[in-house]
């Protein structure tokens, strides 16, 4: 913490000085005294420009486009149907007989000794640990 504290001084310090400096220089007062003294120039009013009227455009109507007739659908066609092509029949496959796997001897089971249950442990209680309150400027 006190690199931190230290660091942060150090970083801070001199930019505090040049920011106080800067604040209380000489030619920024005496700039802005000068920017009082400059009177400011009048502006020339423009004379007032009178409205134009317009006359007004008159639109062009469009001819009206004569109706086309629409065409007649055509109609295509028959189309002679083909004749049907009989499937050749697949010769058939003669059924095998599936293998038996051989039957596994069963094994007796062994009676195995059992074990006896274990208490679980209990858990240790842990006291709260509770933060100590630092008062008072000091160093660390």
């Amino acid at each position: 913490m006190a690199l931190k504290n230290s660091l942060f001084a150090s970083i801070l310090s001199p930019f505090l000085i040049i920011c106080l400096i800067a604040l209380f220089s000489d030619p920024i007062a005496v700039g802005a005294r000068r920017l009082l003294e400059i009177p400011e120039p009048e502006t020339p009013k423009l004379p007032e420009l009178p409205k134009l009227e317009l006359p007004e455009i008159q639109k062009p109507e469009l001819p009206e486009m004569p109706e086309i007739p629409k065409p007649e659908e055509v109609k295509m066609p028959e189309i002679p149907k083909l004749p049907e092509i009989a499937k050749p029949e697949l010769p058939k496959m003669p059924e095998i007989p599936k293998p038996e796997l051989p039957k596994m001897p069963e094994v007796p089971k062994l009676d195995a000794p059992k074990l006896p249950e274990l208490p679980k442990p209990e858990e240790t209680k842990v006291p709260a640990f509770t933060m100590p309150k630092f008062t008072g400027t000091g160093t660390p």
